[in-house]
């Protein structure tokens, strides 16, 4: 099952909205098959670790092992469950149950009526940590929220502005910036706040990481719209929390009415509804703290720098200590989980 877990996460960031899964058939003790689902839309783990068996005659007498229930509904490929059952396997152990209402419990279900020996629960807090967006997306019906800022050694994310100086002030050395893009190429969504839009007029994509770029998410409300700005001039898709102005138009840019809803929780709710199960906030002190005030967060990513500036804007404030800290390059990675 650690293999099944290992497997899984090599699709970090490609699956979305569906879970991470890894399978490995065993029989007299050895791993003769290994499958994780590659790519949203392809095979499932169970496929690719089925067809990757050259005897399929050895099926009859294996165990397979998945990180996760296997699908038992029609989607955008067959059920699992069926797939295993027309081949015979004899026993299957599972890590965890499926919390998307459209499998919870039928793949178990529907493999056990069926005679196949089922286990359910094995590393299940391992396996659950592996595919905590996708759960937190069917239990909480919001994407889940991963929060991230760099600060200073001394507690400041910017510095003074002098005369509405505007661009982004760098604080993280180039090695977490690559650090900071590839962890955008693991979520679905980026999101900031109107003003960390007009001041740093950033581009929010992975250009420094191989990977797919997020959807870009801004909280504009009421606030007036540069059309000129990088996010609005580079193609890429983005979604603003705001009603649409009557002149603006740009083909890669959706607009999401709040309808005097908070904008946070508008985001959240057009991202759902979007199937966007992840999001990573990028925003500024206002709209991060906003997040933690209202409790409305997951884990926190906090890089800190050796540099200091003596003066500034505070970073926010975390209520909870750090779970982990790790040196990268010239600055420090703090990480928190929202207790």
């Amino acid at each position: 099952m650690r293999r099944c877990l290992e497997l899984a996460v090599k699709a970090i960031g490609r699956v979305s909205p569906n879970p991470m899964v890894g399978c490995v058939i065993v029989k007299d003790d050895r791993i003769i098959a290994e499958g994780y689902h590659h790519q949203f839309g392809e095979a499932h783990a169970e496929v690719n670790a089925i067809a990757s068996v050259a005897d399929q005659k050895l099926l009859k007498e294996a165990t397979l092992y998945v990180s996760l229930e296997p699908c038992s509904h029609q989607g955008k490929t067959p059920p699992c469950a069926d797939l295993i059952i027309a081949k015979g396997i004899p026993r299957v152990v599972i890590a965890q149950s499926d919390p998307n209402p459209k499998v919870a419990g039928n793949g178990i279900e529907k493999l056990r009526t069926s005679g196949v020996d089922v286990t359910l629960g094995v590393l299940e807090t391992e396996a659950k940590e592996v595919n905590r967006r996708f759960r937190t997306f069917h239990e909480k019906k919001r994407p889940y929220i991963i929060l991230k800022w760099a600060m200073t050694a001394d507690g400041y994310m910017d510095s003074v502005r002098m005369g509405n100086k505007k661009g982004i002030f760098w604080i993280s050395s180039p090695e977490t910036k690559k650090l900071v893009h590839k962890w955008r190429a693991e979520e679905g969504a980026i999101m900031i706040g109107n003003k960390t839009l007009n001041v740093d007029d950033p581009s929010l994509d992975t250009r420094d990481y191989v990977g797919k770029n997020p959807l870009r998410v801004v909280l504009v409300g009421d606030k007036e719209i540069n059309p000129n700005q990088k996010v609005f001039t580079d193609g890429k898709p983005n979604l603003i929390i705001g009603r649409k102005p009557g002149s603006f138009e740009n083909e890669s840019t959706e607009f999401f009415d709040p309808q005097n809803e908070d904008l946070a929780e508008a985001a959240l709710k057009a991202l759902y509804e979007r199937n966007v199960s992840s999001v990573i906030i990028e925003g500024g002190a206002f709209t991060l703290q906003h997040f933690i005030e209202s409790r409305i967060w997951d884990e926190a990513r906090i890089i800190q720098s050796s540099r200091t500036l003596e003066g500034g804007l505070p970073a926010p404030k975390i209520p909870f200590e750090h779970t982990e800290v790790l040196p990268f390059g010239r600055d420090k990675v703090f990480f928190y989980r929202n207790a």
